[in-house]
């Protein structure tokens, strides 16, 4: 396995790097947060303008295909800054499966997202353990009839469509494509500026045209579930370098004794095991959506491991990033907060290092 980036996948980096530098300095992040607007439209515009919105869609859908490795590589640069826009809901939990399952007719939703006058976003977790799908839908007439309750949705009222999986009778899990306006929506605590809701199906009445792909075969809903897993522990991975990258320069200038923090055998120690979990993050997250690209046999495997990284590892590691700064890093006006912030949220959606081990325990009996 080779986990240098193509030359594609640089240049797209490099842009990534570029734009969200400009579009998500710190300045500008204070002004969207005394806002209360659900994201920053100005930055969503400028991903839209230079392409890299539509870089990881088809080329028969107006992309550069550049898939799951791609994705990965937007969220992380998103993630390294605390960008607030919806790429993760919008590439991960919406684009993804439409790109890859959906119709043609299904497929021009996509257009919208990359010309960033679109939103999208789907409904990854229920109450319970991630993956778990307890909604149904049954035919009626001529579509069918949902009802459930999902929860943490992200950016429900903004999205144009929300891909809602759901149980059908007689077949499989199938995904459905369902407008805002047909569901009950609450929103619900986050610990971002990101907005999160809960969605009562609530007997929602949605065409033959609604399921993603025609079929209720469960193929569509693991493309959603893996693709929202490699998305939120890319994203996880770039929060990881963000907080590492600012703590390493507030303890080469912060003078302690008349000596640097940085010259402390302890800071070093400590700064080494931020690091340490950062790259086991890193390793883990690029291993899955390159198997996730290939669809390897043991994608789902993987992920897992790269979905308890983020959850407990990484979590640990900005407490130390936060203990390194001392007051400073409790502070609200200062950046590292969204960094926590960030990797907190990603940890409740994946659901939590604990259940992760298990996840990972069961997939490994299985196997066996």
């Amino acid at each position: 396995m080779d986990f240098d980036l193509d030359g594609a996948q640089r240049e797209l980096r490099g842009l990534a790097a570029d734009v969200l530098a400009r579009e998500a300095a710190p300045a500008r992040l204070e002004a969207f947060e005394r806002g209360g607007a659900a994201y920053d439209g100005a930055t969503w515009r400028a991903l839209a303008r230079t392409g890299l919105l539509g870089a990881v869609l088809p080329a028969d859908a107006g992309g550069a295909g550049l898939g799951p490795v791609g994705m990965a590589v937007l969220l992380r640069e998103a993630g390294a800054r605390a960008a607030p826009v919806p790429l993760h809901a919008s590439l991960a939990l919406g684009a993804a499966p439409i790109a890859r399952h959906g119709t043609p007719g299904q497929r021009a939703l996509l257009a919208p997202l990359a010309g960033g006058t679109g939103v999208l976003t789907g409904a990854y977790r229920e109450v319970g353990p991630p993956g778990r799908v307890a909604s149904t839908a049954r035919a009626d007439g001529g579509g069918y009839v949902l009802d459930g309750v999902k929860t943490f949705v992200p950016y429900a009222r903004e999205a144009s469509v929300i891909l809602v999986p759901a149980r059908v009778e007689g077949a499989g899990v199938g995904v459905f494509l369902v407008e805002p306006p047909e569901v009950t929506i609450t929103p619900q605590p986050s610990a971002t500026t990101e907005p999160l809701s809960r969605l009562a199906l609530g007997g929602a009445r949605v065409g033959r045209e609604a399921l993603l792909g025609g079929a209720a075969d469960g193929a569509a809903w693991d493309t959603l579930r893996r693709s929202a897993v490699a998305g939120i522990v890319a994203l996880c991975s770039g929060v990881i370098r963000g907080a590492l990258d600012l703590t390493k320069e507030y303890v080469k200038a912060r003078e302690q004794f008349g000596q640097a923090l940085a010259e402390f055998q302890a800071v070093t120690m400590q700064i080494g095991d931020v690091y340490i979990a950062k790259r086991a993050l890193d390793v883990a997250m690029w291993a899955g959506v390159w198997r996730l690209a290939e669809d390897a046999d043991d994608v789902d495997e993987v992920l897992t491991v790269a979905s308890y990284n983020a959850c407990g590892p990484v979590v640990k590691a900005l407490y130390t990033c936060q203990h390194l700064h001392g007051g400073i890093g409790l502070d609200v006006t200062y950046p590292l907060h969204r960094y926590f912030a960030w990797a907190k949220h990603c940890g409740h959606l994946l659901g939590g290092a604990d259940d992760r081990l298990d996840a990972l325990g069961a997939l490994v009996a299985r196997e066996a």
